[in-house]
């Protein structure tokens, strides 16, 4: 299969994003920075693309201008495997971010996360409807996702 990249566009934020993002998950890196040359659109010298990793996943972010944005129609997802670890995501993403709501939040350059629990689709799609709308009952209710209280609601207790 071919290497499938995530390619993030910013107006001028990518290197500071990707520095940022590295620093906020396990064994990642920034693996190489392009710059424009003489033909731009960029100022010469300034950073065009800059390849990250993510705990073993590939981005590429590019320095492409104002013209789009991000927005909720593509997020990625963080599977927490506990409370702890759902508290560390949410708050280092949300800094200079915005909490929105149902585990979503976007982070200071408006990419929008999802941080939820590991056990989040086998709760939401074991066939059980009546787990699922005690659980999602739950979620509707929350901006930050309780894994507990999630637990408990899966658990019909």
């Amino acid at each position: 299969m071919p290497n499938i990249k995530p390619f993030l566009w910013f107006d001028t934020q990518a290197e500071e994003a990707a520095n940022f993002y590295v620093s906020v998950f396990p064994n990642s890196k920034v693996i190489f920075v392009s710059r424009y040359g003489d033909h731009g659109p960029g100022p010469k010298g300034s950073v065009m693309t800059v390849e990250f990793e993510l705990d073993g996943k590939r981005f590429v972010a590019l320095n492409g201008g104002p013209h789009f944005k991000f927005t909720e129609a593509v997020s990625f997802v963080v599977e927490c495997k506990d409370q702890a670890e759902i508290d560390r995501y949410w708050s280092k993403l949300t800094a200079g971010g915005k909490e929105v709501e149902c585990g979503w939040l976007k982070d200071k350059y408006g990419l929008p996360w999802q941080i939820v629990p590991d056990k989040w689709h086998e709760w939401l799609g074991s066939g059980d409807a009546a787990r699922s709308e005690r659980v999602m009952t739950e979620v509707m209710q929350m901006k930050k996702l309780d894994y507990a209280r999630m637990q408990k609601a899966a658990d019909g207790k």
